[in-house]
């Protein structure tokens, strides 16, 4: 096991399998020494645990949960890709996504989910620059999409 799964095992975290594409795209590509993910929807074990709009029928809270999923499904992508997440450098970029009731104005607390696990599974390899964007509707109705850009260690 990765220092990077043990991190995540000393949190009660597990990395899922790599959630399948709802469409025509791959979880993750990597050029050089770079992962791109796709945006990763809050899936577990194939199935949205909830869908809508925060502000609405999602609250912040638990959309920000929903978040932290969508980094768990995106490191299971990255680790499709590189093999090992001992190998991540640096979280480059978080892009998230939020499905937003017209007057949620939370974005940013949302895709905290996100940012903050990273932070704790990568310490300073996890400080990254991020988006936080309100939309009006994601895939599936999903609440929360992440993608993220990772630098893998050169020569890996």
């Amino acid at each position: 096991m990765s220092k990077v799964e043990e991190k995540l095992a000393e949190l009660g975290l597990t990395l899922p399998p790599v959630a399948a594409p709802v469409a025509a795209y791959v979880p993750a590509l990597r050029t050089g020494e770079f992962v791109f993910t796709s945006g990763q929807l809050p899936m577990v074990a194939g199935k949205l645990p909830n869908t809508g709009k925060v502000g609405a029928e999602v609250t912040p809270e638990e959309a920000k949960e929903l978040a932290q999923i969508c980094a768990l499904n995106a490191l299971a992508a990255v680790k499709s890709v590189i093999g090992d997440l001992d190998l991540v450098e640096q979280i480059v970029k978080v892009v998230g996504f939020v499905a937003s009731a017209p007057d949620f104005t939370g974005q940013p607390g949302v895709i905290n989910g996100t940012s903050e696990l990273l932070g704790q599974v990568f310490g300073e390899a996890g400080v990254h620059a991020r988006s936080a964007v309100g939309v009006t509707v994601l895939p599936l109705d999903a609440p929360v999409e992440v993608e993220l850009q990772v630098r893998v260690r050169a020569g890996a």
